[in-house]
């Protein structure tokens, strides 16, 4: 026996149980009807002229409903005479190049067929002008050189900063659009700058690339559409902070803190651009942001299919298992790294030979002396804390909880030895 597997022996598993939290939160019924309403009641189609060719910015994260968003954003345009096609806007996303890209559409079910438009995906990019403190400005060629843009995303809080305004709309126009260059310059100063430099350079790219309008959603805490919004162009920096107060308003949490043991199933970008959302965990790769669960130690288990080896964020966790090792594509996530400028994010924790070790290890370093009695939380991933598992020890604050519903009897807790 090794000395690590010697040290952890003696740590018990915890019985754990599955809870259900509740949270009261509206949604959209018919996202298809909604985004034709939305497009009809801020009448942003009104500039388009018969064959005009209309670039349709599209990013990379899990959006909800993103085919189904893109799908109705490209018949509104056809039913205005527009020529659509689709532009991946995701920064440095798939390996930095346009097939990747274009990969990562597919993946998230973006495909000419599904949406009816061709996909256009080219890393080429336009310098668009200059902030007041030099750094250049690009946008996606393919893009700039259409009658017009229209951009698709989220409107939610970031994972590495706060602002007026944080992942949305601004944004997809100034990292998304700007591709592997554009992203790397906006972030060359570091997220320190991010709140004043994003808007900054938005409002020079709407002033000399021709975006229309954006398309926005917020989620609720089911990972649902709650609102669906279409925004002029010129009145996103007007619009989008108090949709990002509402995105807030609606964000998903753990009840249960403060956690002596956090485990994630699972982390990957198709989840969040940092593998797990710090907004849900609590562990941040910056010190410009805050908020989520309060952790001692955070257990890692697996990376998702569709992340393809990208490990960016497991540098939150404090422990994780060799497979996680062994199926890191290292140079995926150095790529994010260097482009953010965010090391910590892709720095590699402790990783053992099972999912029970690196339960094990996690429980026997959380400072709480008595193991058995742990505060051990179990989510999926970040985007999926509907039902989580707790530990025994918790079940008295599950039964007095308003949101919180025990859905099952404790059972030993279900990991690979």
């Amino acid at each position: 026996m090794s000395i690590v597997n010697e040290l952890l022996d003696p740590i018990p598993l915890p019985d754990m149980v599955q809870v259900e939290q509740s949270f009261d939160v509206p949604v959209v019924q018919d996202v298809a009807k909604e985004v034709q309403r939305a497009i009809q009641k801020r009448d942003v189609l009104q500039r388009i002229k018969q064959g005009d060719r209309i670039a349709i910015a599209v990013g990379s994260r899990g959006v909800a409903e993103l085919p189904v968003l893109t799908r109705e954003t490209v018949s509104a345009v056809k039913n205005a005479g527009g020529s659509p096609f689709i532009v991946p806007a995701m920064g440095s996303h798939g390996g930095a190049t346009g097939e990747g890209q274009k990969e990562v559409l597919a993946e998230l079910g973006i495909t000419k067929d599904s949406v009816g438009a061709p996909i256009v995906a080219s890393m080429d990019v336009v310098n668009v002008g200059e902030t007041r403190d030099g750094m250049s400005i690009y946008t996606d060629q393919n893009a700039y050189e259409a009658d017009h843009i229209i951009v698709i995303n989220r409107i939610k809080p970031h994972t590495a900063f706060r602002g007026e305004v944080e992942s949305g709309l601004t944004k997809m126009v100034t990292i998304g659009l700007g591709k592997q260059k554009g992203a790397e310059a906006a972030h060359v100063l570091g997220f320190g700058h991010m709140a004043e430099h994003v808007p900054e350079m938005a409002r020079i790219v709407c002033q000399n690339a021709p975006v229309l309008f954006g398309l926005g959603t917020i989620e609720n805490a089911y990972d649902q559409v709650a609102k669906i919004v279409a925004i002029p162009a010129a009145r996103f920096a007007d619009e989008e902070p108090d949709l990002l107060l509402e995105a807030k308003d609606m964000m998903p949490k753990l009840f249960i803190d403060p956690i002596d043991v956090l485990i994630v199933d699972e982390i990957g970008k198709d989840i969040s651009g940092d593998g797990m959302d710090p907004n849900i965990t609590g562990r941040f790769g910056t010190p410009y942001a805050e908020g989520g669960a309060n952790a001692i130690k955070v257990a890692v288990l697996r990376l998702t299919d569709k992340t393809g080896g990208n490990a960016n964020g497991i540098g939150h966790a404090d422990v994780t298992t060799r497979a996680v090792f062994e199926q890191t594509k290292l140079e995926k996530g150095y790529a994010n790294a260097l482009t953010s400028t965010v090391f910590e994010v892709v720095k590699f924790p402790m990783f053992l030979d099972s999912e029970a070790l690196a339960v094990k290890a996690a429980i026997k370093t959380c400072h709480n002396p008595n193991f058995d009695q742990a505060r051990v939380v179990r989510i999926k991933n970040t985007l999926d804390i509907k039902e989580i598992q707790v530990s025994t020890p918790l079940i008295p604050e599950v039964e007095k909880h308003p949101q919180l519903q025990m859905l099952s009897k404790p059972k030993p807790i279900a990991l690979q030895a």
